[in-house]
């Protein structure tokens, strides 16, 4: 009897629960928190990351980063001028990583003394809102850019979201972002969750989401959102930071 393309989807991310658990456990005996940053194209989230990399090299914080594209290592060299250890992860078309992607990555080429782990995942809030990675915290990040309405449009990221991340905030007057609506948004499809606020090349935020990342490192309670990675069930069989916040 032929599956449907939902038994099909079902059991394709129940394999990935199954690695991305076993890929965490491995993980977290090392030592190593894992920061699985989701967003759309132009968020800003290279240049944030890049920033937050920066800092933990100056404060001599073992930290390293995996960036995802479609094509091309731009952001690599991008992230590489802070000083970290980075490696480019090209998907050949695939718009979202999996844990047997990051599994691989991690056996090959992550240095032993690893603490932090950001992995920038491909630029899509869909697909990879799906996927479970092994990480220790999910940062969401928007743009003021992208219009405020941005979290209702795209629940299942920001419901799965540990942390929320508002980028460009020095462009809100000019693109004429209602911030009010936006964290109401946030808190309907998320609540509890906390925002915050971030201008990179103003150096806005860029402490603040080292600090929260280190939090979760140290073994403070992570924000639990209401679509957080759940086991995926196929054929009936079974394959926080503090609330309310904005930064």
């Amino acid at each position: 009897m032929c599956e449907s393309v939902d038994d099909v989807t079902q059991a394709v991310l129940a394999k990935n629960d199954g690695l991305a658990a076993s890929l965490r456990d491995e993980l977290t005996g090392r030592g190593v928190t894992v920061v699985n940053l989701l967003s759309s194209p132009g968020s800003g989230k290279t240049e944030l990351l890049g920033r937050v990399l920066a800092r933990a090299v100056e404060r001599g914080i073992p930290v390293a980063a995996l960036t995802a594209d479609l094509a091309t290592e731009n952001d690599a060299h991008r992230l590489a001028r802070s000083g970290a250890p980075v490696r480019q992860l090209l998907t050949d078309g695939l718009c979202h990583l999996e844990a047997r992607q990051l599994r691989g990555h991690v056996e090959s080429w992550l240095p032993a003394d690893t603490s932090l782990l950001f992995v920038e995942n491909v630029g899509n809030l869909v697909c990879p809102a799906s996927y479970d990675l092994g990480e220790s915290l999910r940062i969401v990040l928007i743009a003021v850019t992208e219009g405020e309405d941005k979290p209702l449009k795209y629940p299942t990221a920001f419901g799965s979201a540990q942390l929320v991340v508002l980028t460009k905030t020095d462009l809100a007057e000019a693109a004429g972002f209602d911030e009010s609506a936006f964290l109401a948004h946030v808190q309907r499809v998320n609540p509890g969750v906390e925002v915050v606020r971030s201008c990179a090349r103003g150096g806005e935020g860029v402490d603040t989401v080292l600090e929260r990342v280190l939090a979760v490192r140290d073994g403070a309670p992570v924000h639990r959102p209401p679509l957080a990675p759940r086991p995926h069930r196929h054929d009936d069989a079974a394959s926080g930071l503090a609330a309310g916040r904005v930064s």
